[in-house]
């Protein structure tokens, strides 16, 4: 048996594309290693707190909105199958995300076959051969990779091997009680172990050869988040804990079995510095495991080889037929929106749903005619920026599309940006889209130094230079990107303030409609 699909990994990403699949009707399997689903979230993270906001006291009825403050739940047709019943707290424990995704798996029907660990990938006439580890052969004529990064990202450190990994340590504190701790890594799996040992070890190093970035400052999520950083205040203030910058050149065990460690300092020309610790635990993130894959069929990997590269319909480069859902979408926008997160990348498979849907199924994107007269565009792009939560979690990476031919308007929502400017949805003489973004240079800028001048709320003059999340409305012309216009932000993202927001929208949209020569 052939199947059209095959999905490898029942995470959040798996079961959000199988549950699309299962209520449209399409052929197709998840495989799944462990024994029922979301196994990532029985380990990860160690210290037990998800960082994924969980806020159930909006003040919305609307479900769309609602979802821009709720980072945990997945898509569905049920409006009650989402992860604020599951818990009130807004950094909720990782054991509700596991309840949630095996009431997500059951109540949505998904076909998953549980405790099946895929060990080769290889190419056949028809399409793709997955061996699983207990001599089955699965046959597909696509397969959709969902696994997440599971391999661990390990630096080419010599003696790396005496530290502690982040995947396998015990992270009981009482362990640690009276040590000296380094911690290799100034991601949020580093800060989150220091924190989490602090009240136990006598001393801890991080250690890294980047700066720290805030996700408050940089709008990336993945940076440090303010849950973690309580660290920062025990450096900063004097509590035997520090932050060094610069990297780790070797580390080997002494003779009374404590570890040296020979350190470069990034910010000064001082020589190697020696240092004494008594335990090293290595956070330093994880990758994408190719190995399964036979060589007519691995997928080219960037970003260090810590990701498969894909195209804007997130296929591999070199494996047609190969697709990628879920955290290695995110290199399609690394470390600039949410691609590497539940919230984003619900998203990003719904997209990538509809992407196969198009190209296997000729199921064209989901639209809606709309009228083709300035007003009425402008109308339907304001409502959908003051309510869209897909554009609001996906910025700069999902927009919303309205294509325009003579007399004829359709609007489609939630399409990959990069998957428009390529021509994947076809030639039009004039096509807008719209997306949520920040300024170009947002996280150059201290949003809490009052001393520094900023464009005021509702000022349509100079929303060009805002730097906060507003929405951007771009022109193309047979293809041709002909004009930008920027809606001013505003504290309460509502842009439907008539003389600020619509009319020069309005505008806008009537003059790029005029330029038809």
């Amino acid at each position: 048996m052939v199947r059209d699909f095959l999905i490898i990994g029942a995470g959040p990403a798996g079961l959000q594309l199988a549950a699309l699949m299962e209520r449209d009707g399409r052929d197709y399997v998840v495989l799944e290693r462990g024994s029922g689903p979301g196994t990532f979230f029985t380990r990860y993270p160690r210290h037990r707190r998800l960082i994924s906001v969980n806020k159930v006291h909006t003040g919305y009825t609307d479900p769309e909105l609602k979802l821009r403050m709720d980072w945990n739940s997945l898509l569905s047709d049920d409006p009650e199958l989402l992860f604020t019943r599951y818990s009130e707290r807004y950094f909720p424990h990782a054991d509700d995300m596991v309840r949630y995704l095996a009431d997500f798996a059951e109540r949505t029907g998904v076909r998953v076959e549980y405790g099946t660990e895929v060990v080769r990938v290889s190419r056949s006439e028809d399409g793709f051969i997955v061996l699983d580890g207990g001599g089955r052969e699965w046959r597909a004529r696509r397969i959709v990779v969902a696994t997440g990064v599971s391999a661990l990202n390990e630096p080419p450190i010599p003696g790396i091997g005496l530290a502690e990994r982040y995947d396998t340590f015990d992270p009981d504190p009482a362990s640690f009680t009276g040590r000296r701790v380094l911690v290799i890594g100034k991601g949020n799996s580093g800060f989150e172990t220091a924190d989490a040992l602090m009240e136990k070890a006598a001393v801890i190093h991080v250690a890294g050869p980047h700066s720290v970035r805030m996700a408050w400052q940089t709008h990336f999520v993945g940076h440090l988040r303010a849950v973690n950083n309580n660290f920062l205040d025990s450096y900063q203030l004097k509590s035997q804990n520090a932050v060094l910058d610069g990297s780790v050149e070797s580390i080997e065990r002494t003779g009374d079995g404590r570890l040296r460690v020979m350190f470069r300092y990034a910010r000064t020309a001082e020589r190697l510095r020696e240092l004494h610790y008594d335990r090293i635990i290595a956070c330093t993130g994880f990758r994408f495991d190719a190995s399964v894959f036979d060589a007519d069929c691995r997928p080219a990997l960037v970003i260090d080889d810590r990701f498969p590269e894909q195209t804007s319909a997130y296929e591999s480069v070199n494996v047609p037929g190969l697709y990628f859902a879920g955290t290695l979408t995110q290199q399609r926008d690394f470390k600039r929106s949410t691609n590497g997160f539940v919230h984003g990348f619900r998203y990003g498979t719904r997209a990538l749903h509809r992407i196969l849907g198009a190209r296997y199924h000729g199921a064209p994107w989901p639209g809606e005619p709309l009228a083709a007269a300035p007003e009425a565009i402008a109308d339907a792009i304001t409502a959908r920026v003051n309510r869209s939560s897909a554009l609001w979690q996906q910025f700069g990476v999902l927009g919303d599309v309205v294509t325009v031919d003579g007399d004829r308007a359709r609007y489609e929502e939630e399409v990959p940006l990069d998957y428009v400017t390529d021509g994947l949805l076809g030639g039009a003489p004039h096509r807008f889209t719209v997306d949520l973004e920040y300024g170009p240079d947002h996280e150059q800028a201290d949003p809490f130094d009052a001393t520094v001048p900023r464009v005021a709320e509702n000022d349509a003059d100079h929303a060009m230079d805002s730097t906060y999340l507003h929405p951007v409305v771009r022109h193309y012309r047979d293809g041709v990107l002909a004009g930008t216009h920027h809606l001013a932000e505003n504290l309460e993202n509502d842009w439907d303030i008539p003389v600020v927001h619509r009319q020069p929208l309005t505008a806008f949209v009537k003059d790029c409609l005029a330029r038809r020569g």
